[in-house]
């Protein structure tokens, strides 16, 4: 609506076993992004993001194409975020370094990327990869029906309250909750 189309964008993305897919997602970003040669992640308060991306963003609406990636079987509910290729970690110094050569991304592509995770939930949004990384590798050594279930809950609480672009607070709500009690 604010920046034309597309509108719903396809990403190419590393899957289960280093495998490409194509990833759907609503674009939430203004245009000429989509022909940067290297992805650099988004920061708070980014200005390529739109009116509406940030909106989209902060209930996890823009999400909501790869319930097809999940059907098909490139995704789960529940895993690591499926990276996309050409996508690098960027540092203060100014330098950058490819996705693959971040320690344990190996490991890191033996299971199903997700729509959410732990580093999804409990991690700022903008720390650098090597730091997410510790989170999938978490999820990967605590893989169980009960953590996917607490994760989908959890990230269900996190978009009812909007609260997924509050980088520090995305579980602030659950505070708030338990002092009510007390």
């Amino acid at each position: 609506m604010e920046d034309g189309f597309p509108i719903i964008i396809c990403q190419r993305r590393v899957g289960f076993g280093g495998k490409i897919f194509n990833s759907f997602k609503f674009r939430t970003m203004i245009k000429s992004t989509l022909t940067e040669k290297i992805c650099i992640q988004a920061t708070e308060n980014d200005s390529r993001i739109t009116k509406l991306g940030r909106f989209l963003r902060k209930y996890a609406l823009d999400e909501l194409p790869q319930l097809l990636n999940i059907f098909i079987g490139d995704m789960s509910f529940t895993g690591p975020r499926a990276l996309l290729l050409l996508e690098a970690e960027n540092y203060l110094n100014g330098g950058s370094l490819d996705i693959t050569e971040i320690p344990g991304y190996a490991t890191r592509i033996t299971v199903r990327p997700g729509l959410t995770g732990i580093a999804q939930i409990f991690a700022p949004r903008d720390i650098p990869r090597r730091y997410k990384f510790k989170y999938d590798f978490l999820f990967i050594e605590k893989m169980s029906f009960l953590l996917d279930l607490r994760l989908i809950l959890l990230s269900l609480l996190i978009t009812f309250n909007g609260a997924w672009e509050k980088r520090h607070a995305k579980l602030r709500f659950l505070d708030r909750r338990k002092n009510r009690k007390q």
